[in-house]
């Protein structure tokens, strides 16, 4: 981590006027010259309520699409725009199109790990901290979600309602690989130590865990709790942020990279500081949506927005 390239970056922002919105997984130095960290979410909101002309999303593309989509008067780089994610490239347009006219009077609610083309097919766009309180509210016993089946299987656990998975088994290749016995044996290795799951990952850790939460309620979680060491099952990544925002305790990895190489998503790994110097002096990778297609997403949105009592 190159101090003279953060400083570097930090005086960029101020002459183009930009801000960087980087994700709860990013390296610990794309976090120190981040404006905001969080979840794709908040970070959604964070560029919706931003001055800001230029802004760089430090998280995989389908973050930075979304973004752009609902900012059509600012400039949104993606620092690496081959950063993708398992869990969007597990669901297109034609079979999200093909399942609506199977259930065409059930909502379409999806996940933000999505591309934008398929969001514009969406009538709302949840996360992981989102996504029980959405489908509770919908005046339907019957939901198409999709494309993570180890959250629609927590959501339909947790609200009772038939949840049709688009596609069936769409997963995170990182949340995907956890497992119980990874569980117990970092329990046995850090004793005492409360697990923290996050909803992407199997059923059989989400019901044998301690709290399950997406990354913002993981931080919150920490942050108020009486205990002082924690488990963390979620992408490695996520131990960064704990640490800058909870530096008080203290966190393990349900399981380490020397461990298995599954700990840390290698899209998110792409994103260094710098590509984002590089997007900064360059204008490089700048991200489009046509605006019908960003209209329509942003509908979906904004219907969760409403949900939730956000605008």
């Amino acid at each position: 981590m190159s101090s003279d390239l953060i400083k570097e970056i930090r005086e960029l922002k101020k002459e183009r006027n930009a801000i960087i919105l980087g994700h709860n997984y990013m390296d610990y130095g794309v976090q120190l010259v981040s404006d905001f960290t969080g979840d794709s979410y908040d970070l959604a909101v964070k560029a919706m309520k931003t001055d800001a002309d230029v802004i760089v999303f430090a998280g995989v593309y389908f973050m930075a699409e979304q973004a752009a989509a609902l900012n059509q008067n600012k400039t949104v780089l993606s620092p690496d725009p081959n950063a993708g994610c398992t869990l969007s490239d597990s669901l297109d347009v034609d079979t999200l199109s093909e399942f609506k006219k199977m259930y065409p009077d059930a909502p379409v609610v999806l996940y933000i790990n999505t591309s934008i083309y398929t969001k514009a097919l969406a009538d709302y766009i949840v996360t992981s901290s989102t996504a029980v309180k959405v489908v509770s509210s919908l005046d339907s016993d019957v939901v198409l979600f999709g494309p993570d089946a180890n959250l629609a299987n927590f959501v339909e656990k947790k609200t009772g309602k038939k949840i049709i998975k688009v596609p069936p088994n769409g997963r995170c290749m990182v949340h995907a690989s956890y497992t119980k016995q990874l569980m117990e044996v970092a329990r046995r290795k850090y004793k005492g130590a409360v697990l923290m799951a996050h909803p992407e990952s199997p059923l059989e850790i989400l019901e044998a865990s301690d709290f399950v939460g997406s990354t913002n309620q993981m931080i919150e979680f920490a942050r108020k709790s009486e205990s002082r060491d924690f488990i963390v099952a979620t992408e490695i990544g996520m131990i960064n942020a704990l640490k800058l925002q909870v530096p008080e305790k203290t966190f393990y990895p349900l399981v380490t990279t020397e461990a298995c190489g599954c700990a840390r998503c290698p899209y998110m790994a792409m994103v260094t500081l710098k590509k984002i110097r590089d997007s900064l002096v360059e204008n490089k990778h700048v991200v489009k949506v046509d605006l019908e297609t960003a209209e329509r997403a942003k509908r979906a949105f904004e219907n969760t927005m409403k949900i939730l009592g956000k605008t």
